[in-house]
Formats: C-alpha cells, sequence, structure tokens
C-alpha cells in the first residue's frame, strides 16, 4: 500500500484500483460505519460516487475501502491554472445545484444535525435560543446536502468526469444551508475572494437573495465551532453573533 496522505486521524493509502482510508482510535466505530453507509446510499442518486468496497479492520485500525478514482481535484486545477478559476467555480456552483436535486430520504436530516450542533456549543444560551429560533424559521427542504462540499472534494477525471468524495457529514435538508457552509469554509481557508465569487454565484444560478444565505450563516458558524480548533474560534465567534444578521 502506498500512503498517499494523511491529516489528523486519518491516513489515506493507494492499493492498486482501491483506496483505503485508515482510522486511528480517535473515530468512534459507529462513526466510521455511519460514513460508508452515507456513501452507499448516496450511490444510489445518478451522481458519480466512489463506490464503497468494503469496510475492514486493518493492522488494528477500521479502515474503509473505496475505488481509486485517477484525476485532479477541482482545487489543485483552479491552482494548476489560476485563469481558469472562474470557468471551475462555475462548473463546481453547477454540480452543487445538481447535486442538491438529488433525493436520499434514508440520509439524516441537516436541520436535526445542527440543532445538536448548536446545543453542544459554548455560546451563552440567549444566543443558542435565537440561533434554534432562527433554524426553526428555515423552509423545510429535503435537498442532499454534502456538508463539507469544497473543491478538494471534487475529482475530475481525464474525460472531465466529476467525482465528488467525502460523504461523511451527508445529510437532507436545506441546500442553501449547504452552500453557507461551503462559503464558510472558503472564509476560514482566507480564500475571500474566490468565497465572495462564489456565493454571487451561487445566488444568482439559484435565483436565492444573498440576504437569505447570509442568515443562515450564524447557525452554521455555530455548529462549526463545535470543532473546537483554536484557530478558528475568534473568528466563528464573530459571524455567530446574530444581532449582525438581522
Amino acid at each position: 500500500m502506498e500512503l498517499i496522505h494523511e491529516s489528523r486521524g486519518k491516513k489515506l493509502y493507494r492499493d492498486n484500483g482501491r483506496l483505503i482510508k485508515s482510522f486511528d482510535s480517535s473515530y468512534s466505530k459507529a462513526g466510521i460505519l455511519n460514513e460508508a453507509l452515507n456513501q452507499a446510499r448516496v450511490e444510489e442518486t445518478s451522481l458519480h460516487i466512489p463506490k464503497v468496497l468494503g469496510v475492514s479492520v486493518i493492522d488494528g485500525q477500521w479502515s474503509l475501502i473505496w475505488e481509486y478514482i485517477e484525476g485532479e481535484t477541482l482545487e489543485e486545477l483552479m491552482q494548476k491554472h489560476p485563469e481558469k478559476t472562474e470557468e471551475y467555480l462555475n462548473f463546481f456552483v453547477d454540480l452543487q445545484i445538481r447535486m442538491s436535486r438529488e433525493k436520499v430520504p434514508l440520509l439524516g436530516h441537516l436541520r436535526d444535525k445542527m440543532h445538536a450542533k448548536i446545543s453542544a456549543s459554548s455560546f451563552p444560551a440567549t444566543v443558542r435560543y435565537d440561533l434554534h429560533v432562527r433554524l426553526d424559521s428555515l423552509p423545510r427542504h429535503t435537498k442532499l446536502c454534502h456538508g463539507d462540499f469544497q473543491p478538494s472534494n471534487v475529482i475530475l477525471t481525464k474525460d472531465n468526469v466529476p467525482y465528488i468524495i467525502d460523504w461523511s457529514h451527508a445529510t437532507q435538508g436545506n441546500g442553501s444551508a449547504d452552500a453557507a457552509r461551503t462559503y464558510l469554509i472558503m472564509k476560514l481557508q482566507g480564500k475571500d475572494e474566490l468565497a465572495e465569487n462564489y456565493l454571487k454565484l451561487f445566488c444568482l444560478k439559484t435565483d436565492t437573495a444573498r440576504q437569505y444565505v447570509q442568515r443562515i450563516l450564524p447557525i452554521v458558524a455555530a455548529s462549526q465551532s463545535v470543532k473546537k480548533k483554536p484557530e478558528e474560534q475568534e473568528f466563528l465567534a464573530k459571524w455567530v453573533n446574530v444581532v449582525d444578521w438581522q
């Protein structure tokens, strides 16, 4: 096996036509199995998704096994061809819109997940109450939501077939909330210009008011805060201040 990527608690290996994602003990068995189940359910849509080939314990660590997709991520392509960033961003938004048209009724609901994360956050009770009320006021949709939709999670093959990877956070719910998370991820990565251009395109192509997505941002920021990454907390706390978004 060839180690191709390593991040906190996870390692990715290439083994011929397979991709093996190995988890350390900080990840629960239930969470790992749920990721496999999410991906298997999304496989049933018309989207291009790497197929789950197995779940196993390898060298004492729970591991997911998928088919390996040969290609480059949209993030890599944007870095390699900055003059094509607008073209790639249009492609990215179109793919997200296509994804949101899919229905996967057995997935958990984004609303429930976000309510739980707001409750688990460290913000004062008054702020949490406002966020819960704001979340309940959103239209109830059942669109497929990725939960971490960013250019690094889209692989483009040599035939220009887009494969969407990393479905560990997949839910069904409000597509604009999924877009708000994409925008927030880009901002957290310091990609301010890309984030603004992305949100402008998303709102234009979906005929969505920017103010509507902005109204969701404090909710998404609060849910992100439970990851407790020290470098993000001050930034997220500013966004959670719901008064700023009235």
